[in-house]
């Protein structure tokens, strides 16, 4: 209908080809049109049949039923979908193959060009691999790449035993999850394993991370559908998540022993969220201390609080600058939004605080302290504010170190920490493009092993220094510098 070549969809009951959902909607507006009007007498069977509710998406292989809102993996008894899906996967391997060796001989050169880098006077493979967009997946695709560039939190899930395949016919092959088998059988931790696993391969072709998007639909809700979502949810979600299952047994054996064997993480003196103790904290977890006193009567209230992440936000005499620039005033630094974050402040009248000694709601300050700093610090600064009638976007320029940052001003007891343990080094930011948290686009730069890359979905690639620090951060990764390098301080 639009002539678009992006998702294309086809309907398992008359084989037209429609785009998909997140696209122009032809597919589903194709199954509404076949809807039979309601009228005083009952469908029939046969009726029934000619629905055309299910489609499948010819680059993903993924079959979707309108009926169910959610894709669907069982198959008919003659195991009909299969068919189509081999089908498919023959034509597009056999229809294209002079197609794609005749561009690749004519992309040759540029192809070496972007993915060959000299170093040191020879030549190197990229071998980084995008993430292909599934529709409005950028956000999971940004956050996924950042954290694959975090070498100790990438290696322990690399290093994770593989779940077996089921024994039988499905043997072998991809293991879909249906409803029927229940979430049990669904395991966030295997597809997060296999989508780090071939990232960094060197491969050509970028990865489709479907599987793991699809587990990710049935145990976050709130990420269902195609719309654009906020990369710094999804991560918070992701790393809960990824923390809840890691609590459990995986494969017969205990996480904690893996987690110990493994990655050579001690269980002592880490930052504990919601039980036991994962990678997921060993690595993101801090502690914050808490203070509270009443301006009435002088009682002053602490508490800790652990953290995977802290949210900056940026000082509002900074939210009119919209260039790196210095034309309307200062510039905004990264540690102006620390500063705001950890400075005393005066809660407002909607933040009364409690006083067990006045027995009633309070005026009050508030002061954060850093007790426990974590290996990796992950740092969001809030772009995105309520008004009163939609959700801005705070598009200021916030300058921030790549190397050296110093986070021993804001901790609690600097004293106790030695000379290097609170400086870090920047491992990935993450950019997002547009105007509001529902539409817009969702980047990533990120180093690895000295080099500097840009993942926009499925392209990627070399990026220098200068262009990352241009960037208008929306979360960033900073890893704690090993006691052994000294230099680069700021």
């Amino acid at each position: 209908v639009c002539r678009s070549n992006k998702s294309p969809w086809v309907c398992l009951t008359c084989s037209s080809v429609h785009c998909g959902r997140y696209v122009n909607g032809h597919a589903k507006k194709h199954y509404e049109d076949a809807q039979i009007p309601m009228t005083n007498h009952k469908k029939t069977e046969k009726q029934e049949k000619v629905q055309h509710t299910v489609c499948m998406d010819c680059s993903s292989y993924s079959t979707y039923c309108y009926r169910c809102d959610d894709f669907v993996v069982n198959d008919t008894k003659l195991g009909l979908v299969q068919k189509v899906r081999e089908h498919l996967q023959n034509l597009e391997n056999s229809a294209f193959t002079s197609d794609r060796h005749r561009k690749r001989k004519l992309l040759e050169n540029s192809s070496l060009n972007s993915k060959l880098l000299k170093v040191n006077g020879s030549t190197t493979a990229l071998c980084a691999t995008g993430l292909r967009n599934l529709g409005n997946t950028c956000f999971m695709n940004a956050i996924l790449q950042s954290l694959s560039n975090i070498q100790q939190f990438c290696c322990y899930f690399k290093e994770l035993p593989a779940v077996e395949l089921r024994n039988g016919k499905t043997a072998g092959r991809r293991t879909y999850h249906t409803r029927s088998q229940g979430d049990n059988n669904v395991s966030l931790v295997e597809e997060f394993r296999k989508t780090l696993c071939a990232l960094w391969q060197g491969s050509q072709t970028a990865f489709s991370p479907e599987s793991l998007f699809y587990v990710v639909w049935k145990i976050m809700p709130n990420f269902r559908g195609y719309q654009q979502q906020d990369a710094h949810e999804f991560m918070r979600y992701l790393l809960d998540h990824l923390h809840l299952e890691l609590q459990g047994g995986f494969n017969g054996v205990s996480r904690s022993v893996i987690l110990q064997e493994n990655s050579g993480l001690s269980t002592s003196n880490k930052c504990c969220i919601n039980g036991a103790s994962t990678v997921v904290t060993a690595i993101f977890g801090g502690i914050l201390q808490n203070e509270v006193n009443c301006l009435i009567c002088g009682t002053e209230s602490r508490k800790f609080d652990p953290f995977l992440d802290l949210s900056l936000d940026i000082p509002s005499q900074f939210r009119n600058k919209r260039t790196k620039n210095q034309e309307n005033g200062p510039m905004c630094t990264l540690r102006d939004c620390l500063r705001s974050f950890t400075d005393l402040e005066e809660l407002d009248e909607t933040e009364l605080y409690m006083c067990h000694k006045c027995k009633k709601k309070q005026k009050s300050t508030k002061k954060f302290w850093i007790q426990k700093l974590p290996k990796v610090l992950c740092l969001h600064l809030k772009r995105f504010h309520w008004t009163a009638y939609l959700r801005n976007k705070v598009d200021t320029y916030v300058e921030f170190p790549l190397r050296g940052l110093d986070m021993k001003c804001y901790l609690l007891e600097p004293e106790n920490s030695g000379p290097e343990s609170c400086l870090y080094d920047l491992a990935a930011v993450v950019v997002h493009h547009g105007s509001g948290v529902g539409s817009g686009h969702y980047t990533a730069y990120a180093a690895h092993e000295g080099r500097w890359f840009h993942f926009n979905d499925s392209t990627v690639t070399l990026t220098d220094e200068e262009t990352v620090v241009k960037a208008k951060a929306y979360i960033l990764f900073y890893v704690e510098r090993q006691a052994k390098s000294g230099s680069d301080k700021l």
